[in-house]
């Protein structure tokens, strides 16, 4: 057992947070209160490799694991640019086509995520289903040799960016008469598809969108992989949206204990740094632990999930996601608690994070959903829901 990162996965850590502090805080801020986007800071990472490092070689990718691709998350959002869409387009989206596309999909999708060039957003949250997937509702028929997608999605992050839409459906089983999932690649630009921008009082560069799919007609190959194949595939792409999701959360951690700790070493009051009475430095110790400790989690979930192990994955992001959220959110909290009433003004840049971080215990999977997995399947308790 091995607690210390490859060299080249420390290397990739130390480029990739230089790229995020070339940019800075101030950029992302500037981009996400006037509307504008991150695209300077997301094309240049593509062209670099950072954003395709999990993509395979043969595509034009780094060959590497969802471990790399989470680092390049993590650092980024740890110097304050953070991609949410990262979370998204190379994890979910570019590891399904890469695990279950077509020959076809492959080739036409896996170079744009290597490079950076294709986004892609994921659609399964409905306004009616919630946390329950199994009510999901958005359908798709069979006519010849097409598909006709109907239904809606809600809080669908970057489809203003995005190339194409990921969307979870359901099709009908010809044997059985059941719904069954099923996911299909959606060009932005397809007839009947419409999107509308959902008004959020989270300052960010990512925007969140409600879908409305009316009669979609859509080409056989816009089908990824098998129709039988697709709860497999779903959860291909949901173990990576979690260990992501810690990543992007334990980055946010970091950016505001960082923060914290240099106002507590710089701030005096009575002649002594404020970092140097217990109230303050205990709170913010605290934070260091719950950090770390969600790190090793994340690392541990994508480690198995590298592996091959995708129900030990699954349990471990699981964890990483709920920990990493309760971490950013205590570190976000102590740290405009440190600040005073400058945690509150607009150049220390934290104010703005008080809600953002709450967006990690209730997505991708809200944290009463994790503890319902691991009161069930790590505990063995009967099924609550």
């Amino acid at each position: 057992m091995n607690f210390n990162e490859s060299e080249e996965r420390v290397a990739l850590r130390k480029v990739t947070a230089e790229l995020g502090r070339k940019y800075g805080h101030e950029y992302y801020i500037k981009q996400a209160r006037t509307g504008g986007k991150t695209n300077e800071l997301w094309d240049e990472a593509g062209r670099l490799g950072y954003l395709g490092v999990s993509v395979p070689e043969e595509y034009g990718g780094g060959g590497a694991g969802i471990g790399d691709l989470a680092a390049v998350c993590e650092e980024l959002a740890a110097v304050g640019t953070p991609l949410l869409l990262m979370v998204v387009s190379p994890a979910i989206c570019a590891t399904v086509v890469a695990r279950f596309g077509t020959d076809e999909q492959k080739k036409r999708w896996l170079p744009g995520f290597a490079d950076g060039s294709v986004r892609m957003s994921f659609a399964i949250t409905e306004p009616d289903a919630g946390s329950n997937s199994h009510r999901i509702t958005t359908t798709a028929k069979r006519d010849g040799e097409d598909w006709v997608l109907s239904g809606r999605k809600v809080y669908i992050s970057g489809v203003d960016e995005a190339d194409a839409v990921l969307v979870v459906s359901r099709t009908e089983d010809a044997k059985t008469g059941k719904l069954k999932p099923a996911l299909f690649i959606v060009p932005t630009d397809t007839p009947g598809f419409e999107y509308r921008q959902i008004e959020m009082d989270i300052v960010s560069a990512d925007k969140q969108f409600g879908l409305f799919l009316d009669d979609v007609r859509l080409p056989s190959d816009a089908l990824v992989g098998s129709e039988d194949a697709a709860i497999a595939q779903l959860f291909a792409g949901l173990n990576p949206e979690r260990i992501m999701g810690a990543s992007f959360s334990l980055g946010i951690a970091r950016y505001a204990l960082d923060k914290g700790v240099a106002y507590a070493k710089e701030r005096q009051v009575w002649g002594t740094p404020i970092g140097a009475h217990q109230g303050l430095a205990h709170p913010l110790a605290q934070v260091k632990i719950e950090v770390e400790l969600a790190k090793l989690m994340t690392q541990k979930a994508a480690a198995l999930y590298d592996s091959g192990d995708d129900f030990g994955a699954g349990e471990a992001a699981n964890m990483a996601k709920y920990a990493a959220a309760e971490a950013a959110i205590h570190a976000v909290d102590q740290s405009v608690q440190t600040h005073g009433g400058n945690g509150l003004a607009s150049e220390y840049g934290l104010g703005t994070l008080l809600s953002a971080v709450r967006l990690g215990r209730i997505a991708p999977v809200s944290r009463e959903m994790v503890l319902n997995f691991v009161g069930q399947h790590s505990l063995g308790l009967p099924k609550s829901y």
